[in-house]
């Protein structure tokens, strides 16, 4: 590592706790998603969707946004984010085993779809890059109301083809509002490889639109954290949307649901998996002498001890009652339509 790359995270505005913090949420991350999908194989839950290779990035964007002020609409896999915007390991846990006290849904919806009104995360749904246009009409409203809160979304680039994506940014570019789509460009459309979903890159296609779009090395925080960063001032100053394509590579299968070594090979997913951005981090902590082994360790042991209690909490925890089913579809007793 070259003497200019030392320090990088000062000259970008974040402290040394700051990227010590990063780096303990990529780690959270990676350590809730490999329990996940130990639990789903030992038929404790029934599915998990993984984010293994995609935590580097979806940390950075985190640190790059505003807590308690932005709006979030994250995508299926973001558990990296949305723990590093303020959920907790038991609030994960609760969400993957279906308890009642799950935040997300009270244990109704699937694990990945995230919802938390305390911490501004808006409610996803399955349909993918239906969060996109959402996201978008949360960006209205900032202007309309004349607040400089930010949306901001994620998704995948199969996400990128979809309708919904197109309609969001044309109408996002035209009314130039303040929000940043951020594309998880994995390579991997459930087994579609990138090359046979897009012709070109896909933050090219922010001009047809009218805003910058950029292409990042999702694999490297303090990049990913410099053009999150920078889309965030530009939104807030009223100069409308950006679109980012963070690029990395989905490490684990598409799901539990799925076998990926029918459409990729071993060869493959290990080459890529010496890309990683979270030992990438821990290096770049080393180098500039904020890290240690033996610190890894420590925060290593922690985490699992987290990650344990979380796991113990949540298995135990009750599950929600048959009629919950009905919460919140219909009116309750002594409930007035919205409506009246």
């Amino acid at each position: 590592m070259s003497i200019g790359q030392l320090a990088k995270h000062r000259r970008l505005g974040l402290s040394d706790q700051d990227v010590i913090e990063m780096y303990t949420y990529m780690l959270k991350a990676r350590k809730f998603d490999e329990r996940s999908l130990l639990l789903q194989r030992a038929g404790k839950i029934a599915f998990h969707v993984s984010g293994i290779g995609q935590e580097t990035a979806q940390v950075a964007a985190a640190f790059a946004l505003q807590k308690g002020k932005d709006y979030f609409l994250p995508y299926y896999r973001d558990y990296a984010f949305v723990l590093a915007v303020g959920m907790t390991m038991k609030e994960l846990m609760l969400s993957v085993f279906a308890k009642a006290e799950d935040p997300n849904s009270g244990g109704r919806q699937m694990p990945g779809h995230f919802s938390h009104k305390k911490i501004h995360i808006v409610t996803g749904s399955s349909p993918v890059t239906t969060q996109v246009p959402h996201a978008v009409g949360f960006a209205l409203a900032a202007k309309m109301q004349r607040q400089d809160f930010v949306a901001f979304t994620t998704f995948g680039e199969g996400s990128s083809n979809q309708g919904d994506f197109h309609e969001g940014c044309n109408f996002a570019g035209v009314h130039k509002l303040p929000v940043i789509f951020m594309c998880e460009n994995n390579q991997y459309a459930i087994s579609i490889p990138l090359h046979k979903q897009v012709a070109g890159n896909i933050s090219e296609r922010a001009l047809g639109y009218g805003f910058p779009g950029y292409k990042v090395d999702g694999n490297d925080a303090l990049e990913v954290y410099r053009v999150v960063k920078e889309a965030r001032e530009r939104a807030v100053r009223g100069e409308g949307p950006t679109l980012i394509e963070a690029v990395m590579y989905r490490i684990s299968p598409h799901s539990t649901a799925d076998n990926d070594l029918l459409y990729r090979t071993k060869e493959e997913v290990e080459e890529n998996r010496a890309k990683d951005g979270i030992p990438r981090f821990k290096q770049y902590l080393i180098d500039n002498g904020l890290w240690s082994e033996q610190q890894d360790e420590e925060l290593l042991e922690a985490i699992k001890r987290e990650v344990n209690e979380a796991t113990d909490y949540a298995e135990k925890a009750p599950y929600p009652k048959p009629e919950d089913t009905l919460r919140h579809v219909y009116a309750e007793d002594g409930e007035v339509p919205a409506w009246q």
